[in-house]
């Protein structure tokens, strides 16, 4: 069976080949969404031609790029949106798009299927009420699963997006059932960012402390899911090695794990005027590499140094707790745009579910605190500070408040806060099969080999005697699981013997 496109194997990242493409193709847009991060509504100052989109096709092709996905703004209110899908299969890659829905009708739906769109997927943040307030048209709720429901009636692979905010998380459920019910396939979470509009409204920013919540819930929702024929899947800001990493991010693959931030590894971004990113999420200053108007694709793909900062980061590269973290080598502080927009700055990122479990067995927990509004302009954004906290919310005692991160400070220590109520691409380690099989160079977060502990179910790192999170026997444990996996086995093969006729 043919691996998804997408899958990055180690020659992908030995060759740096830019597998996903993520192209915001305009930032006109219908929607006034409280949490968008780049600030869409009117096109860009000089986006790009339409010869100058096929061109770049072109070139996306010629760099290895397998799968490309349209966003904006709103893809669809480009004139020529037709003609870039077309190139694009045309050129040998899949193509897939996402929308908020509100005007992608069904005849525009039926147009993109003819061009040769594979893929589309829509925005949906909550149930109705809440969905519109956060998208800021009325109706847009509605649009958005209409759109959904006629994905399949032409052939298209339906999927959802769902941001986190603080007001969904009570609803996921719920939208777990509608979504099934409309027939989409894939359902991608990510966590609300403070860039944009998001930093606008901290009130709808998830809190560190609430992953503890939020995790085993996605994690009951996931297997739910997955038996009634719908896959969710995680984005790269959410989640990190606690218990459920292995069933989250590798579908029950103990050899599947978060393996640092992919930006200009094996993910590109592209603004519509033509500006070049190693993700479209991050701000474009500092991560744009430049402009296709100046450099061909390849040169900024391959030389520029605001491209290439996640292909040398080391534990040198992180700060706070992040630097002297367990999973500091592997993890390399999870995604760059998550952190940055916060602290101005990559590398200590304080949504990781691991770090929040450890904080809590601590007693303390973080929370963020807005200290500087954000400017108004195109992903652009504030900052924040953490606030070091007891596990109820109540002021630390002195001694217990001590820490090496600059950003962090006791509760005691805060004053004048502001009050508080912001595509990506699944990074899979590849199967130690398929490692002994390849030549090619593995990226310096592979290659600390991680195994799962039987008794928590958290990654360990290889050769670990005791468990560092359950303080279980390592091989004692595995030896165990493994004994009652064969007692399974012998027991389901005897049920099927039984079962068999005379």
């Amino acid at each position: 069976m043919a691996e998804p496109t997408r899958y990055i194997s180690t020659e992908d990242r030995s060759a740096l080949t830019p597998v996903h493409a993520v192209w915001e193709i305009t930032l006109a847009c219908d929607l006034k969404c409280q949490h968008c991060g780049s600030r869409a509504g009117s096109r860009r100052p000089q986006e790009l031609s339409t010869e100058e989109c096929l061109d770049l096709v072109r070139q996306l092709a010629r760099l290895g790029t397998r799968e490309v996905t349209l966003i904006g703004g709103e893809a669809y209110l480009r004139r020529d949106w037709l003609a870039i899908i077309r190139e694009i299969r045309a050129q040998g890659m899949e193509c897939g798009m996402q929308s908020g829905g509100l005007h992608l009708t069904e005849e525009r739906i039926r147009l993109a299927a003819e061009a040769g769109l594979q893929a589309a997927g829509v925005s949906i943040d909550g149930l109705r009420e809440v969905h519109d307030r956060l998208r800021g048209v009325k109706g847009s709720f509605d649009a958005a699963f209409n759109a959904l429901r006629s994905f399949k009636k032409y052939g298209l692979t339906a999927s959802v997006n769902t941001q986190i905010t603080s007001l969904v998380i009570p609803q996921l459920r719920d939208l777990m059932e509608l979504y099934i019910e409309a027939g989409a396939k894939n359902w991608q979470i990510q966590l609300t960012v403070a860039m944009g509009r998001a930093a606008d409204h901290p009130e709808l920013l998830l809190q560190p402390y609430e992953l503890l919540e939020l995790m085993p819930l996605l994690a009951e929702l996931y297997q739910e899911a997955s038996d009634r024929g719908l896959l969710i899947q995680p984005g790269n800001n959410i989640g990190y090695f606690g218990p459920y990493e292995a069933l989250w991010r590798g579908s029950g693959d103990d050899r599947v794990h978060w393996t640092s931030c992919n930006a200009g590894q094996n993910t590109i971004g592209i603004e519509a005027d033509g500006t070049i990113k190693g993700c479209p999420s991050l701000p474009t200053s500092p991560y744009s590499g430049g402009n296709i108007r100046d450099l061909t694709l390849e040169h900024i793909w391959r030389q520029t140094d605001e491209l290439s900062f996640t292909r040398t980061r080391t534990v040198n590269d992180l700060w706070g707790y992040c630097r002297g973290c367990y999973y500091a080598d592997v993890c390399r502080a999870g995604c760059t745009w998550t952190t940055h927009v916060l602290f101005g700055r990559a590398g200590n990122n304080p949504y990781c579910h691991h770090r929040a479990l450890e904080m809590s067995r601590q007693g303390m927990r973080e929370r963020i605190v807005q200290i500087e509004r954000a400017p108004g302009k195109p992903f652009d954004h504030g900052r924040f500070e953490l606030v070091l906290e007891g596990s109820d919310g109540k002021p630390l005692p002195a001694q217990a408040a001590v820490t090496d991160d600059p950003t962090t400070r006791p509760l005691a220590l805060v004053s004048n806060s502001i009050p508080l109520g912001g595509n990506s691409l699944v990074q899979i380690l590849p199967a130690k099969r398929r490692r002994a099989k390849s030549s090619a160079k593995l990226h310096p977060s592979e290659a600390v080999e991680l195994i799962i502990c039987r008794g928590c179910t958290r990654h360990v790192m290889s050769g670990t005697k005791v468990c560092p999170h359950c303080a279980g026997d390592v091989k004692a444990l595995t030896r165990a699981y493994e004994k009652d996996q064969r007692a399974m086995r012998k027991a389901y093969l005897r049920l099927l013997k039984l079962m068999e006729p005379n």
